[in-house]
């Protein structure tokens, strides 16, 4: 049976990690390299590392910071943010990165889905979805949430599958940071039309927000920051509680 997943969010801005609340990031929350070794002890399965500020000023992945943070980190890392060409892909790997989250560039350049995954595996290579909801429908955004595009979410998603990634992180730019619980409807809209793992991010408040978006949602796994950076809960009683909940965890 596979396992269901938990995967802490640490969004980096600038010098350090910051709180994001619906893409807004300016609250300083300390140390990358610092959280790394706290999550190594709490027996996380796996990390996602989003540079936000990456694709908004045009540059690449920052290869210097992401090899001293993987020598410190002892699981599996997603990283993101300014991934615009193979040879980032190929870099990102090469200093420690397990798999290469892709968002922006996507759209501009839908060929480096398709070359990563043939290169490297669709295993390491994660769609990066934020999406805002516009009266009563929702709408993808590009660009940590500054640039409106023409596609909706389950679309989007059925095309950066077929263009060969692996899963997807589906990011509720309403949510995201507020604590409120994850979106349930558009979550539930985008698994249905996907057969690759999609896993639900913004809201989570509390351990039954994360049970909701695995029940309701048909998420297969669940990222968080706010959770965990903000409140004594910690990624092991998240598992403890899913597990009680009827999931299969890795512990």
């Amino acid at each position: 049976m596979l396992k269901t997943r938990i995967l802490p969010t640490l969004l980096f801005k600038d010098n350090g990690l910051v709180k994001g609340k619906q893409f807004q990031s300016d609250r300083p929350v300390g140390s990358a390299l610092q959280a790394i070794k706290v999550y190594n002890r709490r027996e996380v399965d796996e990390l996602i590392f989003l540079d936000v500020n990456a694709s908004l000023q045009g540059r690449p992945p920052d290869f210097e910071q992401i090899d001293e943070l993987a020598d410190e980190c002892f699981m599996p890392m997603t990283v993101g943010g300014g991934v615009s060409q193979v040879e980032h892909i190929r870099g990102l790997l090469a200093v420690g990165a397990d798999k290469i989250c892709i968002g922006s560039a996507a759209f501009s350049d839908p060929g480096l889905i398709s070359e990563g995954a043939r290169m490297y595996g669709r295993q390491c290579i994660v769609a990066a979805i934020d999406v805002r909801r516009e009266g009563g429908d929702w709408r993808v955004y590009s660009h940590c949430g500054t640039r409106p595009t023409e596609y909706e979410p389950a679309a989007w998603a059925r095309e950066v599958e077929r263009l060969g990634v692996g899963e997807i992180v589906l990011t509720s730019i309403d949510r995201d940071g507020t604590m409120s619980g994850y979106d349930i409807e558009i979550t539930k809209r985008v698994a249905a039309a996907v057969s690759v793992p999609v896993i639900a991010s913004g809201g989570a408040g509390q351990f039954a927000h994360m049970v909701e978006v695995l029940k309701l949602g048909g998420a297969s796994a669940v990222a968080a920051a706010s959770i965990f950076h903000f409140t004594e809960m910690t990624p092991r009683e998240a598992k403890l509680y899913l597990r009680d909940s009827g999931f299969a965890m890795r512990l």
